[in-house]
């Protein structure tokens, strides 16, 4: 028995699982591509502040990335769950991107980059965006990998209008030498993102992105949309041209939308499959064979762990996601690159550890009681 505390300021007994999840299911997946988007691990002893470059445990973020891949898992890399903007910058964004890179060689595992406009840290302009772009399209390019064109801050606070950005991405687009996935991230994963697309009309919106990905369909691979909007995914993904993907970053409405409808079906590429990576996994083979009730069967009740770690402020979500992966023995801290492991209350972690364990999360239950132990002491949680 552990004692949780709870939102209303009181304590609550937890029968924790004793024995982990076994999933008997193995090999490729075949049906959907997936991509898990992935944490970066902090070095805890390095001696650094919020405002630092960041510091990376190197092996253990690689090895973090082995294990998505073990899991038939593509890696989406140096997006927003490895703290872009929010703790990693694009010097070590960009040592990331090369070594996860190697790395996904050396296995043969799927790998896809983040390219954004992280290196411009004060206003700029269109001319400077587009620059920053390419720079960081380039050497993704020369590792190899898939590019994934982020949506940029700084291009949405230059861009004057949708013709700025139908004349950006597509300069990009006819530059890009592979097609890319385009990602659309919404305000509360990024609140200046605001007004994307050119308006903060999302219908007016669609339209233009619709635009950029019509002008040029052999250039992108699919599209990774974040609005938490299952219906308006939904009819995007109805509108894209033919052999354009979406790949659902809804973590709200995964299940579903993955599963899909009688006119179609989204991919992945979703920071919950951090933490969910092998009963993803496993509910992806599932849906391989046909069987969509047991593939919702699977990840239906993941559904609530994953609200809770998303829930307002979203942006902060990489919080419980390092907190799992903790928990789960992926790292031996709890540690976070511009200290964002402050960045949720321990009550949201403590119902985020509860809702874990239920769902079998835990390769090893004693180790994540025993660390959950660890940091309600740190808190004065009494036993």
């Amino acid at each position: 028995m552990i004692r949780l505390p709870g939102p209303d300021g009181g304590v609550r007994e937890y029968s924790p699982r004793t024995e982990p999840l076994v999933l008997t299911t193995a090999g490729a997946l075949t049906s959907r591509t997936v991509f898990s988007a992935a944490h970066v691990v902090a070095d805890p002893h390095a001696d650094t502040s919020p405002d630092s470059p960041a510091a990376v445990d190197w092996d253990a973020t690689l090895a973090f990335r082995r294990h998505l891949w073990s899991q038939g898992l593509g890696v989406a890399e140096a997006m927003d769950t490895a703290q872009r903007g929010m703790g990693l910058d694009w010097s070590g964004a960009a040592e990331l991107i090369r070594r996860s890179a190697a790395e996904a060689r050396s296995v043969g595992g799927l790998i896809a980059c983040g390219v954004g406009t992280d290196q411009l840290t004060g206003p700029a302009g269109l001319a400077e965006v587009r620059k920053a772009y390419e720079e960081q399209l380039a050497l993704v390019e020369e590792t190899g990998s898939q590019a994934i064109l982020m949506a940029s801050r700084a291009l949405a606070a230059a861009a004057s209008g949708p013709e700025d950005y139908l004349d950006l991405y597509g300069h990009l687009l006819r530059q890009a030498s592979e097609p890319v996935i385009l990602h659309w991230l919404g305000p509360m994963f990024d609140p200046a993102l605001e007004g994307y697309w050119g308006s903060a009309d999302l219908d007016a919106a669609t339209e233009t992105f619709l635009d950029v990905i019509k002008a040029h369909p052999d250039k992108v691979d699919g599209i990774k949309v974040s609005l938490l909007d299952a219906r308006r995914e939904v009819e995007l993904r109805r509108r894209l041209p033919e052999g354009v993907r979406c790949y659902t970053g809804d973590d709200f409405h995964y299940p579903e939308l993955i599963a899909g409808d009688e006119q179609g079906f989204s991919h992945a590429l979703l920071g919950i499959f951090d933490p969910l990576a092998p009963l993803a996994a496993d509910a992806v083979r599932t849906l391989d064979t046909g069987d969509v009730e047991g593939f919702r069967a699977t990840l239906d009740p993941t559904v609530a762990l994953s609200r809770h770690l998303f829930q307002t402020p979203t942006r902060f979500y990489k919080t419980g996601v390092v907190l799992l992966a903790w928990l789960a023995g992926h790292q031996d801290h709890f540690t976070m690159v511009g200290g964002l492991q402050s960045a949720r209350s321990l009550p949201h972690m403590a119902r985020a550890y509860e809702l874990a364990d239920g769902l079998g999360l835990f390769p090893d239950p004693a180790l994540a009681e025993a660390r959950m132990r660890s940091l309600l002491t740190v808190y004065g949680v009494p036993r």
